[in-house]
């Protein structure tokens, strides 16, 4: 094949994927690996690596790749990049790394998210070996608050550090938003289940079922002597339009419907968290966690699932990817309409009506803002409206803290340099600070904030 082409991988039939959980794209061989590996041009200046929130030595593995080298290849990842197997799959590589990358000036870019997958499935599929910590035991405790990829990567960086981590989880299982947002499909759960073997392999203590602002406050935690302390609590708040219909029967936030879903195996038949069975689903958004919501609503059995956004197809803010497994598995995307009403008969949602959109010149987001156009309208017949229209920090540590700065949307504020907040040795990072935001986003101020820490205590 040519080198200005990524080598395809290998993917599920999208008629019947559509039908179960099973992950959708099965990822590279070894001889496939290589064969990609060899388009990597290895350039001195490595935009790659500038393009990477967690600054990976992408030339540096890739090389090892094409040498055969899969073991050298992954400590070069994980030096720097603790969830290279997560990172691989749901990292939005074409507006990072890949997006840096030469090659793609002329062709497509080198697909350097599928050869850090296979580099991480190669040896964490076997490895067995303890974690070594990088330096002596320190006499110093760190709390992390949230486990998902902001908490996790701090909480392995102080361990690995020799710092005493407590991390606290809200929910009943660690992963933060890896557990509870993203589906099996695209990211199977055995991959948290090993992240939780590496925390004990580090010594980290895991309190699940804690809330901080209700099982404890902040201020609490201070007084049980942890010397810092990293906040890394997600975007869990999700936002609605304020339309009418919003409060019938049927209709969801994303957040919801995902969590019911991922984390408490709704679409088992012995599930004892129940959701509904829909013929007819429109999913209003354009992001990611909308891709999610429709894919998935297929996948329980609905016979229609719908976007709906109210711009363009070329302004969906979803990964590139991930817009076109929708397609394949018979998404119906609607663009350029916008929700102004959930249409109901008693208590039950019967459908959505939606006002046609034309876009006008840029907003503050670059991209052209959709203007209604007046007296068009069309109704869209479903049972079921899943909102995703993006989340915000949950307010509980604000409020709980009040003497804690944070914007005007909720996320704590920060030195970004550093991600310490305005109060003393207390640091926060990930979707917490920013809203939601990627993974690999919030992975890089987790890491930033544990070299701050292990800088002021080592």
């Amino acid at each position: 094949m040519s080198m200005l082409e990524k080598t395809p991988i290998h993917e599920l039939d999208p008629l019947v994927r559509n039908k179960n959980f099973e992950e959708v794209v099965t990822g590279y061989t070894l001889k496939e690996a290589i064969q990609e590996a060899n388009r990597c041009l290895e350039c001195k200046h490595v935009p790659c690596t500038k393009g990477c929130p967690v600054n990976v030595r992408i030339p540096e593995f890739i090389h090892e790749v094409k040498e055969g080298n899969i073991e050298k290849a992954y400590d070069i990842l994980v030096s720097e990049n603790s969830l290279p197997a997560i990172c691989g799959r749901v990292c939005p590589q074409e507006t990072q790394c890949e997006g840096e990358c030469v090659r793609g000036i002329k062709g497509e870019p080198v697909a350097i998210g599928r050869l850090e997958r296979f580099v991480a499935d190669a040896i964490e599929s076997d490895q067995s070996a303890m974690i070594e910590l990088s330096t002596s035991p320190l006499p110093r405790k760190a709390a992390v608050i949230g486990s998902g990829p902001a908490g996790l990567t701090c909480a392995v960086e102080l361990a690995q550090g020799g710092m005493q981590v407590t991390l606290y989880e809200a929910l009943h299982t660690i992963g933060g938003v890896l557990t509870y947002g993203i589906p099996e499909f695209r990211l199977p759960k055995v991959l948290i289940e090993k992240e939780k073997k590496k925390l004990e392999q580090l010594g980290v203590a895991v309190q699940t079922d804690t809330l901080i602002g209700r099982s404890y406050t902040i201020d609490q935690l201070q007084d049980m002597g942890y010397d810092a302390i990293f906040i890394g609590s997600g975007a869990g708040l999700p936002r609605f339009m304020n339309i009418p219909g919003e409060s019938l029967n049927g209709v969801y936030s994303a957040n919801e419907y995902l969590t019911r879903v991922n984390l408490m195996k709704a679409y088992e038949d012995k599930a004892r968290t129940p959701i509904k069975k829909s013929g007819n689903v429109v999913v209003v958004g354009g992001g990611n966690v909308a891709m999610d919501a429709a894919r998935t609503a297929k996948r329980l059995g609905s016979q229609v699932v719908s976007v709906v956004y109210r711009r363009s197809m070329e302004e969906l803010p979803a990964r590139a990817e991930e817009i076109h497994h929708a397609k394949e598995e018979e998404i119906i995307f609607n663009t350029l309409w916008n929700p102004v009403e959930i249409l109901g008969d008693g208590a039950e949602v019967t459908g959505i009506r939606c006002q046609k959109m034309v876009l006008g010149e840029a907003d503050a987001s670059g991209r052209r803002r959709p203007v209604p156009v007046e007296h068009e309208y069309k109704e869209i017949p479903c049972d079921t409206v899943i909102i995703a229209i993006g989340q915000t920090p949950n307010p509980l540590i604000k409020m709980s803290t009040p003497r804690i700065e944070t914007y005007d949307f909720g996320g704590i504020q920060v030195n970004e340099e550093t991600m310490e907040t305005n109060i003393p040795c207390m640091y926060a990072g990930g979707d917490a600070v920013t809203g939601a935001a990627t993974v690999i986003k919030a992975m890089g101020a987790g890491k930033v904030a544990a070299k701050e820490i292990l800088k002021q205590f080592t």
